[in-house]
């Protein structure tokens, strides 16, 4: 990982991406669909893959697990218990993705994470306090960690492995203090943290809805674009190849929530995961601060001369990745039910970590999005699941399987930088 005085080891991605930008321009003028695909065509052999090889491995994994498990993994009940699961670990991944896109790291998160249920389970347990102070006060104790976290980081120069590092067992000790009297905390049944996680449920024409709204949304957003694009004197994006793209979104969004509704629904937590997923995307993609994000990234060196503030940067990042931990931490003692001295610990950290980086973010910096979260924590999770309903007992299956697929992730990654700068360097 690099530090605020070295340079990213990607140097040639942005002339790579400049190239194939415009490539894609000479693909695209008065080309409408044809064009849009064969841009789409030279991006993939050029490196750039976005999310096409988790989607592929995606459709893979729930392939094998159809099969082996003889259709009960596409038993609706399943896909909602699944969907549910994702909610906590995923939101504690978005924050690791906005930490690995600066080419860092946060190993803390699990601790984190663990140290706000801890302060959910005393606080509302055994002192009455009500939800909205317990997570006002364990959000800002996670923006206070992060905000340590980027001091030390920008001040001293001290790596991140090492000071989020002392962090794991810092707030590992603390969380271990607060709940030594007690152990484990029971939340009750009936309380928003609970419900919200476990028990709210959209009504079938609320998902519908959504549905509708998402792929709308999205369109919108393709032709604002594609009117950006034209005022700045680029040529087009097809406006058939949006539309084809947002129908089928549509189709299969309706077809999941009403396959969904044949149980209890679609989960209110994992739509609030999608939520988070989309607000943080629109951050880190049209907003300066997020431009700042993946320059950083790229090469913080360049980035510091361009007259980017690379501290306020590092600063803003590591307190949402603590932040992001503790509303992990939240969902997840609320999906559980309880509170207990395991809390954050065991495979939190390393679930977080590959689900980001299985999701498509590079270890290396500056390539990545809000959707490799979301993507990485349903491939992680769909293992989990899948592994249980075949009757793999234990975490040795599970954590195999999680590797493999983590190391099958970071090669693809490696072969794809490696393309990328070849064709930056030509």
């Amino acid at each position: 990982m690099t530090s605020p005085s070295t340079q990213s080891p990607d140097t040639a991605a942005p002339a790579a991406r400049a190239a194939a930008d415009l490539e894609d321009e000479r693909l695209l003028r008065g080309r409408g669909l044809s064009g849009a695909i064969g841009a789409f065509g030279h991006r993939v052999r050029s490196g750039d893959l976005g999310s096409l090889p988790v989607v592929i491995g995606l459709v893979i994994i729930w392939a094998a697990f159809g099969v082996t498990t003889h259709g009960d993994f596409f038993d609706a009940q399943n896909l909602v218990n699944l969907a549910v699961q994702c909610a906590g670990p995923g939101l504690i991944a978005v924050g690791i993705v906005l930490v690995l896109l600066l080419g860092e790291i946060d190993l803390s998160i699990g601790s984190v994470s663990g140290l706000s249920a801890a302060i959910l389970g005393v606080g509302m347990v055994n002192h009455g306090w009500p939800f909205v102070p317990v997570l006002i006060l364990s959000l800002a104790v996670g923006a206070a960690i992060g905000l340590l976290y980027g001091f030390l980081f920008t001040r001293f120069g001290v790596p991140s492995f090492v000071i989020t590092l002392a962090g794991l067992l810092t707030f590992l000790g603390v969380q271990l203090a607060l709940l030594n009297t007690s152990g484990s905390i029971n939340l009750p049944a009936d309380s928003f943290i609970v419900k919200f996680s476990l028990f709210d449920y959209l009504l079938p024409w609320q998902a519908y809805l959504l549905a509708v709204v998402g792929a709308g949304g999205l369109f919108l957003s393709d032709l604002f674009k594609n009117r950006r694009r034209l005022r700045a004197g680029l040529s087009g994006r097809s406006i058939a190849a949006s539309a084809i793209k947002c129908a089928a979104l549509l189709v299969l969004l309706l077809a999941v929530a009403y396959y969904l509704a044949t149980d209890r629904g679609t989960g209110v937590s994992f739509v609030f995961l999608v939520l988070v997923v989309i607000v943080v995307n629109f951050f880190i993609t049209r907003t300066r601060w997020g431009r700042s994000i993946y320059a950083v990234g790229g090469n913080v060196e360049a980035a510091r001369r361009a007259g980017i503030r690379v501290n306020g940067v590092y600063l803003t990042v590591f307190m949402l990745c603590s932040m992001f931990a503790v509303l992990g931490g939240l969902v997840s003692a609320g999906n559980l039910t309880a509170v207990t001295l395991s809390a954050g610990t065991g495979d939190v950290n390393l679930n977080a970590i590959a689900a980001a980086v299985i999701g498509g973010t590079s270890l290396f910096g500056g390539r990545g999005s809000a959707w490799s979260a979301l993507l990485g924590v349903v491939v992680v999770q769909s293992i989990a699941n899948g592994l249980n309903l075949m009757n793999f007992a234990g975490d040795a299956p599970r954590f195999i399987v999680t590797g493999i697929v983590l190391l099958l992730a970071v090669i693809v990654d490696s072969l794809s930088r490696r393309s990328r700068q070849s064709h930056g360097a030509a």
